[in-house]
């Protein structure tokens, strides 16, 4: 690839046109004037708003709980799902990894389409709950991913040397697996709370009234004009999920 002509230049002007967009961001939400294009000195004024806002902390509120329960619900059934494949055939493995891990190939645009479909279908009013069971749906990949990486790693000779010492499966389950697959579970929780989160696409088809996550919000605050409060709420949420995926990288390196 470094022989490839240009492949440095291509590769330098790919990272400035992803990451110039959130410098900008971040820096204007130091400006101290109304207009967010505008310079005109550094202020830390717009962070004082936005965290007395009370409809921006009641937003914040509702996207950490959706968050929270779809880790925990995501989380467990990702544990399961990564037990289940270990004990399949290859072929078998592939097509439920397939199915397991469709949300993270297709158009959000059709999963959101398709899950407000399925809840009109079933007369899941639109709300919380409905938030929630999406968010838990397509956080299972995300789950998935770092838990049977780690899950792969493992020697499975453990298990078998616990089974012969008489562990119950369960017991094997709670004193073996699950201690060592630790670091996967936390970067996998880490991974599906920061996406549940951050989402917007499929929460917005939804979530019915009175149910605003954060991104809803930012999305209403631009509708009405952009001012470097938006900046600012967005320069906290970069920050936070920076942390969060950091956290889920170190975690997932972690060997028991």
């Amino acid at each position: 690839m470094r022989r490839f002509p240009a492949f440095a230049t291509v590769s330098v002007l790919l990272l400035v046109f992803l990451y110039l967009p959130l410098l900008v961001v971040v820096a204007y939400a130091f400006n101290t004037g109304r207009i967010a294009t505008i310079w005109e000195g550094f202020s830390l004024h717009w962070f004082g708003d936005v965290v007395a806002n009370a409809d921006i902390r009641n937003a914040t509120t509702t996207s950490l709980q959706v968050a929270a329960v779809a880790t925990v619900c995501s989380v467990v059934l990702a544990i399961g799902i990564a037990l289940g494949l270990a004990a399949l055939r290859r072929t078998a493995r592939g097509a439920v990894m397939l199915v397991a891990g469709a949300p993270l190939v297709l158009p959000e645009i059709v999963l959101a389409v398709a899950t407000l479909a399925m809840f009109a279908f079933l007369d899941v009013p639109l709300g919380m709950t409905s938030v929630t069971l999406a968010h838990i749906a397509f956080c299972v990949p995300f789950a998935l991913l770092p838990i049977r990486a780690r899950l792969a790693d493992m020697d499975q000779r453990v298990f078998e040397a616990a089974a012969d010492l008489g562990a119950s499966p369960w017991r094997v389950f709670r004193r073996v697996t699950l201690p060592l697959l630790a670091p996967g579970v936390v970067a996998g929780a880490l991974m599906a709370f920061i996406v549940s989160l951050d989402d917007f696409l499929i929460t917005f088809f939804v979530a019915g009234p009175g149910t605003t996550t954060l991104p809803i919000y930012i999305y209403g605050m631009l509708r009405v004009g952009i001012t470097p409060a938006v900046n600012a709420l967005s320069t906290l949420i970069l920050l936070v999920s920076l942390l969060v995926l950091a956290a889920a990288y170190f975690a997932g390196r972690k060997r028991g």
